[in-house]
């Protein structure tokens, strides 16, 4: 049916609404749902592990001061004006020549060879270093692969070649990129090859200030931003001490930041870099234009958030984390392969992760808007409280003597220790989920085998606790099971028992119910025990579980829980649970929404006989 022009309304013809309507509506909404609570702002806000309330409704209200332009200071909105897409950095621990070159042939615009100095030359033998950038991870050679680097570079601008494929704007075995050091830990070396890149190696800088130790230790993203900053501004210290002015000085320095599938809080965590470090250049009397004026960003999608149980996973969780980060402003992305915490990627998820910017930027058209996220009420708030935080921290650091007084006084280590135990908190109580491992568990799984990863460091997993038990339950002749006792029809148990099932199948525990317990018996008989207390304890007593937990409503429990709970004791059930709350004769313990996860499952392993 076609609408007559007259008839057709725009947003103009309607009232405009206020945040007082929004809130009237929303307490209705609330309270008839069961929530009591003053307003819906405090019924709806969340927390962050910084203290940054997310509200859930923002206005233009919400607004901070001007965040300027793109490219211009305090380059919340990016340090390019022009704007366009990220490099893609693909990080290799191994060399394979091949595997670079099918890199580089397949959309990849920079390296991050974390090589031993000896392999650079045959890793870099066909490769057009002037068609790309190089980012080096040799930690304590740092100095030994530079020189390795400087040497190939060499080689190539002596011959006149650089690589198979087409020359590059920049001249044969002309260098780009970041030579890896670390002036806290080896303040000579950072220093050596700083003066090095400023006498006459444009295109590269020395140093980088890596914040991703800090949150793989668990931290927050404002204790990250923190740390990264009071790192950078050690860092310029050390730099301008050996001479280098302060322009200089910014000019050699890269940061590195993690991404993760939080988008919004990757998104902000990268602008409010930007403006944290753009107030660290204004109060050193840094130049606003050149290298320095701007904070150059690698992201790398987190370490801690990935999973090596149910691993296919990942592959979502780092394409929302490069997303954020080319919508946050990085200018140079890595994507870590889906298979990361298995070992050594294959070729087929190092294609994945490549693949992983492809769709972002030319399918999606992520990188033709220059601040995608500028003029978000959310984003623009939520970009200036986690700066106010970080500076908070940053200063905090200052406060106790500069970064390398901080860490060797356990300040720093104290703070992140903190935040990785509220964390692990929640983590264990299921409140931050994690798909796959905590929630949706596949205990048919099959997990890829890769060959080990040399030299991996260390830090936190979020599914680390939950993964551990899927590896001891694993580990048994027989898998531990428990038997879902439903009582009723099931409308009255199926969510209680899909969230039982969930649980104990989190930690590798089977969750077994009366169809399995009764193979060969009459399908139709066996799935509905109904609410006699004899047939679901001899359900319980075929299914060859010792634990059982109770599963139904809260109107059937009042009627039959004690009933069911005697009779599983009876058929030799050593622990009953019940899903839900409420306390009944022979229950030893409840599950609900919650409660704690991993203390449940461990528990149910001490009940089972399966040693921890």
């Amino acid at each position: 049916m076609t609408v007559p022009p007259e008839q057709l309304r725009s947003a103009a013809d309607f009232p405009p609404t206020t945040r007082e309507q929004w809130s009237e509506l929303a307490l209705g909404v609330l309270r008839k749902s069961g929530v009591e609570a003053g307003s819906p702002e405090e019924a709806l806000a969340s927390v962050t592990y910084d203290g940054v309330t997310i509200a859930p409704l923002y206005d233009a209200s919400d607004l901070p001061d001007d965040p300027g332009l793109p490219g211009a200071a305090p380059y919340v909105r990016g340090a390019r004006p022009e704007g366009g897409s990220w490099e893609v950095r693909q990080r290799h621990e191994v060399a394979d020549p091949e595997a670079v070159l099918a890199d580089l042939e397949n959309g990849v615009t920079s390296l991050w060879l974390a090589l031993e100095p000896e392999d650079l030359p045959r890793v870099l033998d066909r490769v057009h270093l002037e068609l790309i950038t190089i980012t080096l991870d040799a930690g304590e050679r740092t100095r030994e692969a530079a020189e390795a680097l400087f040497a190939v570079a060499e080689g190539k601008r002596a011959a006149g070649r650089g690589g198979d494929g087409p020359v590059g704007e920049r001249g044969p075995g002309e260098l780009a990129g970041n030579l890896g050091a670390d002036p806290l830990r080896d303040p000579e070396t950072a220093i050596d090859l700083a003066r090095r890149c400023v006498a006459g190696l444009p295109g590269l800088r020395a140093v980088v200030v890596d914040g991703t130790p800090y949150h793989d230790a668990g931290g927050s993203d404002a204790e990250e931003l923190g740390c990264s900053v009071a790192a950078g501004v050690a860092a310029l210290r050390i730099l301008t001490g050996a001479g280098l002015t302060v322009d200089e000085a910014f000019g050699q320095l890269e940061f590195r930041y993690a991404a993760t599938a939080d988008q919004f809080l990757t998104i902000a965590k990268l602008r409010a870099a930007r403006r944290l470090w753009a107030r660290v250049a204004e109060v050193c009397g840094a130049g606003t234009s050149g290298r320095g004026a701007g904070q150059r960003q690698h992201a790398v999608t987190g370490s801690a958030m990935m999973t090596a149980r149910d691993p296919w996973v990942n592959m979502l969780r780092t394409t929302l984390a490069c997303f954020a980060a080319g919508t946050g402003g990085a200018d140079a992305v890595t994507v870590q392969p889906f298979d990361a915490r298995l070992g050594l990627p294959d070729a087929f998820a190092r294609r994945i992760a490549r693949n992983t910017h492809a769709l972002l930027v030319e399918e999606a058209g992520v990188a033709r808007v220059i601040d995608p996220a500028g003029g978000s009420w959310y984003v623009e708030r939520l970009t200036e409280e986690l700066a106010e935080k970080a500076w908070e921290w940053f200063q905090e650091i200052e406060r106790a003597g500069g970064m390398a007084a901080a860490l060797e006084s356990g300040l720093v280590a104290g703070r992140l220790a903190a935040t990785w135990e509220r964390r692990s908190e929640n983590i264990a109580h299921r409140r931050d989920p994690i798909t796959g491992v905590s929630e949706f568990p596949d205990l048919a799984e099959r997990i890829p085998v890769r060959q080990a990863r040399p030299g991996r460091a260390g830090g936190v997993r979020y599914a680390q606790e939950f993964e551990a038990l899927r590896d001891l339950a694993d580990a048994q002749e027989s898998r531990p099971k428990v038997f879902l006792a439903t009582i009723g029809p099931v409308a009255a148990h199926t969510a209680r028992a899909s969230f039982a099932a969930s649980l104990f199948q989190s930690g590798g525990i089977a969750a077994v119910t009366a169809v399995a317990a009764a193979p060969g018996a009459d399908p139709a008989v066996a799935a509905a025990p109904g609410v006699d207390p004899g047939r679901i304890a001899a359900a319980f007593a075929a299914s060859g579980a010792e634990v059982a937990c109770l599963c139904s409503s809260d109107r059937l429990y009042g009627e039959h829980a004690e009933a069911v709970a005697a009779a599983l004791r009876q058929a030799g059930a050593r622990k009953v649970w019940l899903a839900g709350k409420g306390e009944f004769a022979g229950v030893d313990a409840n599950l609900y929404a919650g409660c704690d996860a991993l203390g449940v499952l461990r528990t149910t392993f001490d009940d089972l006989g399966v040693a921890r």
